[in-house]
């Protein structure tokens, strides 16, 4: 097999440039590649177009990047919890397009299938649907979506082998597994790193070969988005 491991998060993503597209998994702060993040920030590059679930909040996940103006344009299906991110889409330093969560997944899905676009319903009669094509299939119109075309993928694993072979956690696996299959080159980050042959073949979610190169991250945050107590 070939072995697919590298050093870390910064040899991971050195080929990453000025201007690329970027898939990065996760969903709130649930499975998100935050070590390639990091790395991303470290390194600096700009002009990039991110495509996620969410855009992280102020201090964590995507919202770093945000805070030194690295990214371009942002394609999320919910952005409510980071601050910066409102204030730079309000000011017009910020491109953004929302569109509808299934839809953001499906066109993940239609990439790692080879397939250039899908038909949804979601978004009919509303903005979503400005300037797309619709199409009628018996009796109810659909508008056309194209698959993403991402330089990058960027996900987060449980475990993982150096053959690739991922294995997500509960709901970490959300809009990871669809995007680890959609990037032309696919970073997975995990938290334990074994050897091919250690991981159940039945329970891997992402085959190895989806994945380019993956790493063991070295520390990983378990936080918790927003919390509501009771007195």
């Amino acid at each position: 097999m070939i072995n697919k491991k590298v050093a870390n998060a910064e040899q991971a993503i050195e080929d990453v440039m000025d201007g690329d597209t970027l898939l990065l998994g996760g969903f709130g702060l649930c499975g998100i590649p935050e070590n390639c993040i990091a790395a991303l920030v470290k390194k600096g590059v700009t002009n990039l177009t991110c495509v996620s679930n969410n855009a992280g909040v102020d201090d964590f996940g995507i919202g770093l990047m945000l805070h030194q103006k690295q990214v371009k344009k942002m394609i999320s299906s919910y952005v409510g919890e980071n601050a910066e991110f409102e204030r730079q889409l309000l000011s017009g330093e910020l491109d953004v397009e929302l569109i509808p969560q299934g839809t953001l997944a499906f066109r993940c899905m239609a990439a790692g299938y080879g397939m250039p676009a899908i038909y949804t319903p979601a978004g009919i009669g509303t903005e979503v649907a400005i300037g797309k094509e619709v199409r009628n299939f018996k009796g109810k119109d659909y508008l056309l979506e194209e698959a993403f075309d991402a330089k990058f993928a960027m996900v987060k694993a449980w475990k993982g082998d150096t053959a690739g072979n991922l294995i997500f956690k509960a709901t970490s696996r959300n809009f990871n597994t669809v995007m680890a299959m959609a990037g032309k080159i696919t970073i997975a980050e995990v938290e334990e790193l074994v050897e091919p042959g250690e991981l159940d073949p039945n329970q891997i979610h992402v085959p190895g070969i989806y994945v380019h190169r993956i790493f063991q991250g070295d520390h990983y945050e378990k936080r918790i988005e927003k919390k509501t107590i009771s007195v």
